[in-house]
């Protein structure tokens, strides 16, 4: 097993997660099976209970993980399926060795951050490492990218744990990159200083980067390239430029170009093999068409949505069509701004606020015939507009919101639920597709397995009122009720589970192909080209 070690430097939010990714992506291309780590170090157990509007999206793995978004990043690029224990942090660490102590498994030993906490952090690495991620095939090569900044202060005892991996190590089965900033003055001069003291504050934990990856709005020259060779300790070859570019999936190209296949077989001793091309023939193909798609949100921050994102953009590839993006305030929305799209998607999401906009949306989705996909709470959301609208039940609401005829209830074994963390119905399950309806047209097969991340469901009750008024509920997960569909409407259609989580650049969401393909003929009906 061979390990790469991804830290940060300067500043939060510089793609280190997009940076290990694309390595990941260079060596797949390579033929290397890969497989990758993220250490998170909140106290945290997992991503599940934290703001997204404040962390970003929580990603939900198969197995039912609630973890950092840059998981999804690594499943994404590598087209693999990762699990929980891929995602390490502070919290899960802590919780591991306390329960041990208790246990009394340290026999009476003053438990310390080292040798204790650094040992279950290295341990943990190495089951993740050696866990199975793509069609039964052992990984051969692991990344490892530390959270957070070098210097601050809980990610100590994770560099410590990676320190000790380097002398536990033979040399050439371990390198570490280390991604930082470089920024330009206003002269135009890119600055090296920021540099050399995250790399001075990664020295000064135990650690020298065997490969320096620059982030910057422009790409670094040569000479300021062995600036950074000479100050650093790092050949000069092995300074890697990654300017910002308009589609994260070039960033692997770029660092092709740059050279760092190269440095890192040498570094690692791996044998030289030319890349496949097929990852840059899908990045480069060109647009013919062009969409918009309206997301009506409570939030205002895309972060919060990049499963969804990159899933309009994996459809819009394989058609050929630009999806762009307009991101609408479920509080603000109304007819003339809906009037300007080409579809409507009303994503996942909690709580009462932005509910009755979203609804209003949905209303005009279903009454205009523009092209609506809802996931998760805009699927529940679809199933009260419907009640409400169609059935004339206009106190239909969901349990979550507050009194009135509850069409939305509660999951049963939610019920007795007395904390929030990783008590969900969570993870994969298997759905089963109707004949003649719009999902199998779209899915192709009577049996899906498909993410999910909720704790309410369509009212057993209602069922039979909402189909008898036309709602048609086309897959089902034994009695809970997982997609929902108009018959004659140009594309409407509403999932419980979330798509999103597992499209692929290579493969993208039926669902998703099928919203774009709709949004696009929809656009081509109003006269607006595409």
């Amino acid at each position: 097993m061979k390990f790469i070690v991804v830290t940060g430097g300067v500043m939060s939010g510089l793609g280190k997660g997009i940076t290990t990714a694309s390595i990941g992506r260079i060596l797949k291309s390579r033929g290397y099976e890969v497989t990758a780590v993220k250490i998170d170090p909140y106290l945290n157990i997992d991503a599940g209970t934290m703001n997204p509007g404040q962390h970003g999206e929580v990603f939900v793995l198969s197995d039912g993980g609630e973890v950092d978004l840059d998981l999804g990043n690594y499943e994404r690029f590598l087209d693999i399926s990762l699990s929980a224990e891929h995602n390490i942090t502070t919290g899960k660490v802590y919780r591991t060795v306390i329960e041990k102590e208790r246990r009394g498994d340290f026999l009476g030993a003053t438990v310390q951050i080292i040798p204790h906490i650094t040992d279950e952090i290295k341990a943990s690495i190495r089951r993740a490492a050696e866990k199975e991620v793509d069609h039964g095939k052992k990984p051969a090569i692991c990344l490892v990218e530390v959270g957070g900044t070098v210097g601050d202060i809980e990610s100590m005892p994770f560099l410590e744990a990676v320190r000790q991996m380097r002398g536990d190590l033979p040399a050439c089965d371990i390198a570490l990159v280390h991604v930082t900033l470089v920024p330009v003055d206003t002269m135009g001069d890119a600055k090296t200083k920021p540099t050399q003291h995250s790399v001075k504050a990664l020295r000064e934990a135990g650690l020298q980067p065997d490969i320096i990856v620059t982030r910057g709005e422009r790409a670094i020259g040569p000479s300021t390239k062995k600036k950074i060779s000479a100050f650093c300790d790092v050949p000069q070859k092995a300074v890697i430029s990654a300017a910002t570019l308009p589609d994260i999936y070039q960033v692997p190209m770029e660092l092709e170009k740059e050279g760092l296949a190269d440095v890192l077989a040498e570094r690692l001793n791996l044998a030289q093999r030319s890349p496949d091309p097929s990852w840059y023939r899908m990045v480069m193909k060109e647009y013919t068409g062009r969409v918009t798609v309206g997301i009506v949100t409570k939030y205002g921050i895309e972060d919060v949505y990049i499963s969804i994102k990159e899933a309009l953009k994996h459809a819009g590839r394989a058609l050929s069509t630009e999806v762009q993006i307009r991101w609408i305030d479920a509080e603000n929305c109304n007819a003339a701004v809906l009037g300007e799209v080409d579809g409507i998607l009303v994503p996942g999401g909690f709580g009462k606020r932005g509910s009755e906009g979203k609804i209003q949306a949905i209303r005009y989705a279903r009454e205009g015939k523009t092209p609506y996909l809802g996931l998760c709470f805009g699927f529940q959301l679809a199933v009260i507009e419907f009640a409400r609208h169609v059935l004339g039940w206009e106190n239909a609401t969901s349990e979550e919101l507050g009194e009135g005829r509850h069409v939305i209830a509660i999951l049963p074994e939610q019920k007795t639920i007395d904390h929030l963390g990783g008590t969900m119905r969570l993870g994969d399950s298997p759905i089963s597709v109707a004949d003649g309806t719009l999902a199998m047209c779209l899915l192709g097969t009577h049996e899906i397995v498909e993410r999910h991340r909720h704790r309410y469901e369509v009212s057993p009750q209602y069922i039979g009122a909402l189909e008898g008024a036309g709602l048609v509920f086309s897959g089902a997960s034994g009695n809970r009720m997982e997609i929902c569909e108009i018959p004659g409407h140009p594309f409407f259609l509403a999932t419980q589970f979330h798509p999103e989580f597992a499209s692929r650049p290579a493969r993208p969401s039926p669902v998703f192909l099928g919203f774009v393909e709709a949004c696009r003929k929809h656009r081509q009906a109003a006269g607006r080209g595409g």
